[in-house]
């Protein structure tokens, strides 16, 4: 009969004849021959996971058992409301806008040398001849003339008279607010 173990001399260990380590009696572990370090046997290898947590406290929730205290919230889907003198001067500047672009329009039609004939051409000079007419005259430049200065001044003068109401209705509302 053969004993696949065989014994070491001058020591209780047993020999494993399949490789060179070592195997205590008393113990599952074992060791390499000539090293003093222990191992697990392969079946019992397991494998060291470490973890660290980390508590991280969120200012903008509430702890435990402290009550909820909800935030303030702002809707919005909805504007609040307009100061009136701000609507007022916000009015008054884009009227005042809309008349001088359509001035500007008319300038640049008659500096390109539009037909005044065409009904869209004709109804512009129509509409801003009573802002124009005025202004007329003050140069010495022909009538029929392709730069028309009265219009160019005409843009100049709705500009300062837009901003003069704007800053009377600004004056006006500081004074009685204060």
């Amino acid at each position: 009969m053969t004993n696949d173990r065989t014994r070491l001399p001058d020591d209780d260990r047993t020999r494993l004849p399949d490789d060179d380590r070592t195997r205590l009696p008393d113990d599952d572990r074992t060791r390499l021959p000539d090293d003093d370090r222990t191992r697990l046997r392969d079946d019992d290898r397991t494998t060291v996971v470490e973890r660290t947590t980390e508590t991280r406290v969120d200012e903008r929730r509430p702890v435990a058992g402290a009550p909820y205290v909800a935030a303030p919230q702002t809707n919005v889907n909805t504007a609040p409301a307009a100061h009136p003198v701000w609507t007022l001067t916000r009015v008054v500047t884009l009227i005042f806008t809309v008349l001088e672009i359509v001035l500007l329009f008319r300038f640049l039609l008659k500096l390109f040398g539009a037909n005044s004939e065409q009904p869209l051409v004709a109804t512009l000079y129509g509409v801003t001849d009573p802002l124009v007419r005025p202004f007329e005259g003050i140069f010495a430049i022909p009538r029929d003339s392709q730069f028309d200065i009265a219009a160019l001044m005409a843009i100049v003068f709705l500009f300062l008279v837009a901003a003069l109401i704007v800053a009377l209705v600004k004056a006006i509302a500081g004074r009685n607010a204060g």
